[in-house]
């Protein structure tokens, strides 16, 4: 196993030399921590004393203390160091001029998870837009994509579609870094950010969180674990839906289900190559909050058993249609609001796609409907070449 180095780590063992004389604003969460659990913001504190004047947190909260879309987090203060926590997932998404006048440099340290619906990259993409607005520098310091960067899955979004859970026309398991996604917006929008980025050391592309070696620090909530991560592509689909997407269990997206799920009726449905690289244990649970909430609830837990054959994407919208062919009188998409978007059909703007919704309800083949997608799904793969960090 690699002696893997993310950005955060170099700067603790010398790269913040880079950072001296800089006003530094670090947009980071509980996740953003170097290999001896230090955090980015004790790291740059001790480092740099004094240097640091502005926190920012994305969705769930600087501390990832809030559950859930549209669960705004408040705006605090820094005690020890008393400077402002600026949430940018409160009244508003947008960093404000007052948030990035004290600095010159917004030093970026996030965990994402290889999902397009994952929000920090858009919230990487609205403070890249006001950083070359005002005039400051990013600086990414970038971190392993947990499902690895080789596969790439699913319709490329509609731009029609696009949203804070898909801000450009990208796969639903995009195969970037938060690095490279960066590069990626800055070329794609034009930004002309003053953007840098400080490669992670001894990552490749093949590689999947489980090859890392690196301890898993849960991004958010819902993300406890890799494996939470690696079904994560398909399995948020089912927040279109109201089927329980496992929330207010101890193994949210693996486990999902609702009260009317005849399992064994779900099963006959699918085809048995839809759960290529994977196994789905029949599963009770009870959620202790959101959807069904105290209720009983049947559905499947999804055990990954090869990571190279499991295609998530494919797996779960197998699933849906599954469910959707089963249930048709008692299953439903949610209606909006969905993350800020209130006119839209949530199930829409996660698939990216509203024909692709079509497709699933008329019971149209899967293959064939991927079949459809798959020109754009190679022409973004040779796109990204151009701005990939890692061979």
């Amino acid at each position: 196993m690699e002696n893997i180095l993310t950005g955060l780590d170099q700067v603790t063992e010398g790269e913040w030399t880079r950072f001296e004389g800089q006003r530094l604003g670090l947009l980071s969460n509980q996740a953003s921590l170097n290999r001896l659990l230090e955090t980015a913001r004790d790291v740059l504190q001790k480092k740099l004393p004094g240097q640091l004047q502005v926190l920012f947190g994305p969705q769930h909260g600087y501390g990832g203390e809030d559950q859930d879309n549209m669960v705004e987090t408040p705006h605090t203060h820094d005690e020890a160091l008393n400077i402002p926590v600026f949430s940018l997932y409160a009244e508003s998404r947008e960093p404000r001029p007052e948030m990035f006048e004290p600095i010159d440099t917004l030093i970026v340290d996030l965990q994402d998870v290889g999902t397009r619906v994952y929000t920090f990259s858009s919230t990487m993409l609205r403070c890249m837009r006001a950083a070359a607005r005002f005039g400051k520098k990013i600086v990414v310091l970038d971190r392993p994509n947990p499902l690895g960067g080789n596969i790439l899955e699913g319709n490329c979004l509609s731009p029609e579609l696009f949203s804070f859970v898909g801000p450009a026309s990208l796969p639903m398991r995009h195969g970037l870094t938060m690095g490279e996604m960066a590069l990626f917006f800055n070329q794609i929008f034009a930004l002309e950010c003053n953007l840098e980025v400080l490669p992670v050391i001894g990552w490749r592309r093949h590689m999947t969180w489980r090859e890392t070696g690196l301890r898993w620090l849960m991004p958010s909530p819902n993300m406890p674990f890799p494996e939470t991560a690696f079904v994560y592509p398909g399995q948020v689909l089912w927040e279109g839906t109201h089927v329980s997407e496992g929330r207010g269990t101890c193994r949210p997206f693996e486990i999902f289900g609702a009260p009317y799920f005849d399992t064994s009726g779900i099963r006959k449905r699918l085809d048995p190559r839809a759960l290529s690289g994977c196994y789905l244990q029949e599963y009770l649970f009870r959620p202790t909050f959101h959807k069904w909430s105290g209720q009983l609830c049947r559905g499947f837990m999804i055990h990954i058993l090869d990571l190279d054959a499991y295609r998530p994407y494919h797996t779960s919208l197998a699933l849906l249609q599954a469910v959707i062919s089963h249930h048709g009188e008692q299953f439903e998409w949610k209606e909006p609001p969905y993350e800020y978007e209130y006119e839209k059909k949530p199930i829409d703007m996660i698939l990216g796609s509203a024909s692709l919704r079509h497709g699933l309800e008329s019971g149209r083949s899967l293959y064939r409907l991927q079949k459809d997608w798959l020109p754009d799904l190679k022409t973004y793969g040779e796109w990204i070449k151009a701005i990939l960090l890692y061979s």
